[in-house]
């Protein structure tokens, strides 16, 4: 498994809690990042397989976690 950055994590926790989202949402979650880092990164994370990128019918780049994919959860937090 590769290590994650401090982004990459951020990235793939938000996807995970929000059981996807649209690419749009996910960037205005981060306010501290601007739109290209989260783009950077959700491009990467597509083309090793580890988040899902796909144009809905609206025109929205939908991101969702692959079905085999599941990033930990924090020590002592409840699902």
């Amino acid at each position: 498994m590769s290590s994650h950055t401090a982004v990459t994590d951020r990235i793939l926790g938000a996807v995970q809690r929000t059981h996807g989202c649209d690419l749009d949402t996910l960037t205005k979650s981060f306010s501290d990042l601007s739109w290209s880092q989260v783009f950077l990164e959700v491009d990467r994370l597509s083309r090793e397989g580890q988040v899902l990128v796909r144009l809905d019918t609206g025109g929205r780049y939908m991101i969702r976690l692959p079905d085999h994919i599941r990033v930990p959860e924090p020590h002592g937090s409840w699902s």
